[in-house]
């Protein structure tokens, strides 16, 4: 079996490569995980950019982790992460599996694809996500502007210990 390819135990949730039967559910809580963050912005529109940018994201070598909820077998979370660059464009969380271990074995996967650091982008308007990065060791390296919603970001960063 292919390293990244391994079924990851976390909680209650398994960690699983991408398939393409998972888009539809993934596109779906993207949706519901991003209204309930920032309920100001339409993401439902958005559902489109969403769909073309991991179809992009996938032919340019990026990978897509599934967290399952192990009793009912559907996606509770994914994370988007290039193992080439380190770079994490996506980490989403249905908030009905919010603080239950999802997003903690999602990131367990992603730092194993990039074993050499991780870099992602985060809204500075969002302390629940800073404050969970900065839980797993991530520190802010810079500060800048998203370029789709013009959002002040954070650039974070993970390095293993040396």
């Amino acid at each position: 079996m292919i390293p990244h390819a391994r079924r990851i135990m976390a909680s209650s949730f398994t960690v699983v490569p991408f398939a393409p039967a998972h888009l539809p559910a993934l596109a779906d809580l993207w949706v519901a995980t991003w209204a309930k963050t920032m309920p100001e912005i339409d993401f439902e529109a958005r559902r489109p950019w969403f769909l073309d940018h991991i179809a992009e994201l996938h032919g340019h070598g990026a990978e897509t982790h599934v967290a399952l909820d192990a009793p009912a077998g559907a996606p509770a979370g994914f994370v988007i992460i290039d193992p080439r660059t380190g770079y994490l464009d996506q980490l989403a969380v249905a908030p009905a599996h919010w603080g239950q271990g999802a997003a903690e074995a999602l990131m367990d996967a992603a730092k194993r694809r990039a074993p050499g650091g991780i870099a992602l982008d985060v809204n500075q308007d969002n302390p629940r996500a800073v404050a969970f990065y900065k839980r797993l060791g991530f520190e802010i390296a810079s500060a800048g502007q998203n370029p789709m919603s013009g959002r002040a970001i954070w650039r974070m960063e993970w390095r293993p210990a040396a």
